[in-house]
Order: C-alpha cells, then sequence, then structure tokens
C-alpha cells in the first residue's frame, strides 16, 4: 500500500492552541468553584479567596511582585502603619514639666532665658535688664513641635488639635441664656397672676409651641415649602381647566414652560388675535391685577415688622398685619406731614408752595394765531420772547454795546470802540482810529482842522488820511510793496489760467482716445507741489456737475 504523508504542525499552532485548551480548562475551574463544586483558591496565609470577588480585584498589580493569587496588597500594610501618627497624636503645647534652670545658657532667650526661642521670638514682656545679663526669672522652657507624619486622613482632619473642653464654654453660655429666659417667663407670669390678667393655658402652650416656631423660622419667605411635609408643592391645575398651551397653538406664540406649567406672556399679544374673547392673557397679567400689589406690600410689611420685634404673620395673623398696616400708614403720613410743617415753621417760604394747580398752568387758550411758512406771524398776536433773568440794554462807561459784541484774534471786545480791555471807558471812534494807525489816542481828534474848514466839502480828508500824509515814509513804502504784491499775484494768477485751460484741453484730447492707444503715464502731467496761483486757477475753471447751467456754459465756451 502507499504510504500516506502527513503534514507536520508548526510551533506556534502548538502553542496557540495549548493556550486556548489551559484558558479553557481556567474557566471551567473558575466555574466549578463558583457553583461550589471545586475548593476555592487559597492565598499564602491559607485563608481561602471568594471566587465570586471581581478579577480587577484579585489580580495582583506587576510592581507587588506577587505570582500567585493573593489579596494581600487589598489589605492595610502593618508596616506602613507604624510610620503614619493615629488621628488621636498631636503635636504636644505648652511648658516642660522639667526642672526651670537657675542660670543663664548659651544660645537662650536674651529676654527671658528659655531655650526654645529667640530674643525676636520672645513673648514675654521686654524687661530693662535681660535675662542674659542679670540671670534672674530664667523662664521653663516649650514643648517643640515633633515630627508627626499623617496619612491621607490625618493631614484633612479639620477636628485635628482640637481640645474638646473648649466647647464647654460655649454650652455654658448657652445655658445660661436659657436659665434668664425662665426667670423672666417666671416672673412675667406671677406678676400677671397677682393682677387677675394671665391665661395659663396660652402661657402653657407657648412652651409647646417654641419648636415649631424655630422650625417655622428656617421656611425661607416667599418661597412654596411646607415644614410639616418637608416637600416641595407643586403648581397644580383642575383636569377640567383647559391646558395653557392649548389656547394657542401657534409655536411662535407664548412660551410655555412644562416643568413649572407656567406661560407668562399672553398667548394672544399679537395683531390678529387682539379681538379673540379668552380668559387667559398670561400669567404676569393675573399677578398684577387685583389686590395682588396691596398683598405684596402687605407681606413686604410683614417681613419689615418681623425684623423689628413685632410677632406679626401674614397666614397666621391676617387681621391684626392689616390693622398694624393702616396705623403705620397713618402715623407715616402725619409724621411727613409734621416733618413738613416744621420745616416750614423753622425756614419759612410757605407761600412759594401756594401755586395754581396744573390744569390752569398748562392750561391751552383759545388765540388764534397764524403763522406763514417762515415761522412769521401773520394773524394775532406773538408770543412774548422769554427774556433772561440778567439785566438786559445796560451799558456802563459810556459805551453803546456790550462786551463780546466785538471779537478779534482770539479775544472779546467793545464792538463801539474795538476794546479788548472789559470795564474800560468807551473812546468811541477815536479809539478805532488810534487802534489802526498805532497812534497815540490823545493825539487823534474828531473836530476839524483848521487849515481844512475853508476847502470844500469835495476836498474834505478823513483823519486816516491827514494822519497817513504826515507819516508818509513807512507807510507809503508798505502801500507800494502791497500794490507789488497784489500786481504779482495777478499775474501769476492769469499763466496759472492760461495753463489751466491748456492741461484741460489735452486731459480731453487724450479721453477720447482709446486706452490701449494712450502714450505711458499720459496722465501724469504735473508731479511738482501745486501753487497757489495753480489752486485758485483750478479751482475757477474746474466744472460743476452738479450745477444744473453747467452744460449750457460749456456749450457756450465751444
Amino acid at each position: 500500500m502507499a504510504s500516506v504523508a502527513v503534514p507536520k504542525k508548526d510551533s506556534k499552532q502548538e502553542v496557540s492552541q495549548n493556550k486556548r485548551v489551559d484558558w479553557k480548562k481556567q474557566k471551567e475551574l473558575e466555574e466549578a468553584r463558583k457553583a461550589g463544586t471545586a475548593p476555592p483558591e487559597v492565598d499564602e496565609e491559607g485563608k481561602d479567596i471568594n471566587p465570586h470577588i471581581p478579577q480587577y480585584i484579585t489580580t495582583v498589580p506587576w510592581y507587588v511582585g506577587e505570582n500567585r493569587p493573593t489579596l494581600k496588597h487589598q489589605r492595610c500594610q502593618p508596616e506602613k502603619k507604624k510610620e503614619f501618627a493615629g488621628l488621636d497624636e498631636w503635636y504636644q503645647k505648652g511648658i516642660k514639666d522639667t526642672k526651670v534652670a537657675t542660670k543663664y545658657r548659651k544660645g537662650a532667650c536674651g529676654n527671658c532665658g528659655a531655650m526654645t526661642h529667640k530674643k525676636k521670638d520672645c513673648l514675654e514682656r521686654p524687661r530693662k535688664v535681660g535675662a542674659k545679663y542679670t540671670g534672674d526669672d530664667i523662664q521653663p522652657d516649650e514643648h517643640l513641635p515633633g515630627d508627626l507624619k499623617f496619612d491621607y486622613d490625618g493631614k484633612r482632619d479639620r477636628w485635628a488639635g482640637y481640645d474638646v473642653s473648649v466647647h464647654d464654654k460655649v454650652l455654658e453660655e448657652y445655658s445660661k441664656v436659657d436659665e434668664a429666659k425662665r426667670q423672666l417667663k417666671a416672673a412675667k407670669l406671677e406678676e400677671e397672676l397677682e393682677t387677675g390678667k394671665a391665661d395659663v393655658k396660652a402661657i402653657i402652650n407657648e412652651d409647646d409651641e417654641e419648636e415649631e416656631k424655630y422650625a417655622d423660622e428656617v421656611d425661607m419667605p416667599g418661597q412654596k415649602f411646607d415644614s410639616n411635609v418637608r416637600q416641595t408643592v407643586r403648581n397644580l391645575r383642575i383636569r377640567e381647566d383647559t391646558a395653557k398651551y392649548l389656547y394657542n397653538l401657534d409655536p411662535n406664540s407664548a412660551y410655555y414652560d412644562p416643568k413649572t406649567r407656567s406661560m407668562r406672556a399672553n398667548p394672544f399679544s399679537k395683531d390678529g388675535d387682539k379681538g379673540k374673547m379668552v380668559n387667559f392673557y398670561g400669567d404676569n397679567f393675573v399677578r398684577g391685577s387685583g389686590d395682588v400689589k396691596s398683598v405684596a406690600n402687605a407681606q413686604l410689611f410683614a417681613w419689615e415688622a418681623y425684623e423689628r420685634g413685632a410677632d406679626v404673620h401674614i397666614l397666621a395673623d391676617p387681621t391684626k398685619l392689616e390693622l398694624l398696616h393702616k396705623t403705620y400708614k397713618v402715623k407715616k403720613d402725619g409724621y411727613k406731614k409734621e416733618q413738613k410743617g416744621g420745616i416750614l415753621e423753622k425756614y419759612g417760604g410757605e407761600e412759594h408752595l401756594k401755586v395754581p394747580p396744573k390744569e390752569l398752568l398748562l392750561a391751552q387758550t383759545e388765540e388764534y394765531v397764524e403763522y406763514s411758512r417762515t415761522g412769521r406771524v401773520i394773524k394775532g398776536q406773538e408770543k412774548a420772547v422769554v427774556k433772561s433773568k440778567y439785566e438786559e440794554d445796560v451799558y456802563i462807561n459810556n459805551h453803546t454795546s456790550v462786551f463780546g459784541s466785538y471779537w478779534e484774534n482770539f479775544t472779546w471786545g467793545y464792538a463801539c470802540c474795538q476794546s479788548f480791555i472789559k470795564q474800560s471807558y468807551c473812546t468811541g471812534e477815536a479809539g478805532k482810529v488810534a487802534r489802526n494807525t498805532d497812534t497815540p489816542l490823545d493825539r487823534v481828534t474828531i473836530s476839524k482842522p483848521d487849515d481844512l474848514e475853508e476847502e470844500p466839502q469835495s476836498h474834505k480828508k478823513s483823519l486816516v488820511e491827514l494822519h497817513k500824509e504826515k507819516i508818509k515814509d513807512p507807510k507809503s513804502k508798505e502801500k507800494k510793496s502791497k500794490v507789488s504784491e497784489e500786481s504779482s499775484k495777478e499775474e501769476k494768477l492769469k499763466k496759472a489760467l492760461k495753463a489751466e485751460d491748456e492741461r484741460n484741453a489735452t486731459v480731453e484730447k487724450l479721453m477720447k482716445l482709446d486706452e490701449r492707444k494712450r502714450p505711458y503715464h499720459s496722465m501724469n502731467i504735473n508731479t511738482e507741489e501745486p501753487t497757489e496761483e495753480e489752486m485758485e486757477a483750478y479751482r475757477m475753471k474746474r466744472t460743476h456737475y452738479e450745477d444744473p447751467m453747467a452744460a449750457y456754459i460749456k456749450k457756450k465756451k465751444k
């Protein structure tokens, strides 16, 4: 017979098959241990390991160095326990119980002689001569903080080092207050029993209801909270009522909050819905209508009265609260009137309060007034101009205008004499002439000169001309220079106008050409900064396209 060749198995395949078989056996063993048919695992101390413990707890981390099943890494390590201090341990405080030194020791405090601190840290009263030099009254040493190591809980213990005996003082203080209250109640009860006005049952019930009062005070004012049931009261509605979100099915209408079942805005606020007859206008409408404001004011008054010692509540004593509120309003109005009267009586001014009512002050009249388009009165009486509270048309020191009627070089002055000095005496026309000609005021006269009295009126000269004739040299030179400057400016302007016409003609020619045939940089004719005359010529020759007659003028020039 022919032999059949059997393929050899690869070593890697054998290893993977062995691993799969071992893993299957391990799973079957775990299931048997959980079912109780196989004995549980045992750790190094001989204790059984619960098979139901999760694997992430029983698995030993690699850094522990254990290769066998164990739970030692999950237990508290005894060697680490000794390193840390307990929760009851704390640093020692106070003075050491050892004997007090009688001589000064080297390195001790120079003030009190203790070895546990230096002179700058000493809390004793500074001595005139320290213990370093006298050696008297050496103070005992204090306990220094030791090296206590705390674990995670010890470092975060908020009551670490707290002395329980300190709390006895707090308890003692509260017991004294309670005892004083009992004595006051007893004294009040004895006094009421003597007068025959005591209600024994009410007094006994007061003691029983004290705890309930304290519980009521815990509730926040304005919150829907039942202190007996200790759960919030929901905003419920009757099942027969229409749900708020069904009033208007438009999704862009008022917002509905399903958690609180509230719709604050009006769902029919749009123009198309205003004419509808509905019974719901939003929660805010209900909150602002009826006696809601009065109830809110009463609640506010109850809170303020309770803060000032009045035992009143809007739900427990509504009648008492209403009476107190009314008396408070009456007293408040009376106090305001009394205060106002006292101020008027002390300082006066009551006559200024007697004014006509607003209906008469702001009343309309039937006087007919007709105005033009410019605001001028055509028919009827023109409204009187309201004058200033200051004096008007009052001129001082012979002036005919007020100060501020003339302005020059950022200074104000009088227009009548062009004087910039306030409250100066007016010099009139003579002051103007003297200011313009740089002549002293005493040399300027308004009267006619003697040598010109016989001249005809056609040849009369003004004071300025006469003065310029007397002083010829400086002024005549200035005048000639001004005339020459003006003539040169006119010539420059003529040349600029001619150049501007030539420039406009060249620009028009270039604009008529095709863009591709224009020479390079043809529009940048002048690269220098223009002069004043060139700018003036440009303004004069510029075409105003907004002017409706611009096109007509252009055609006329052509």
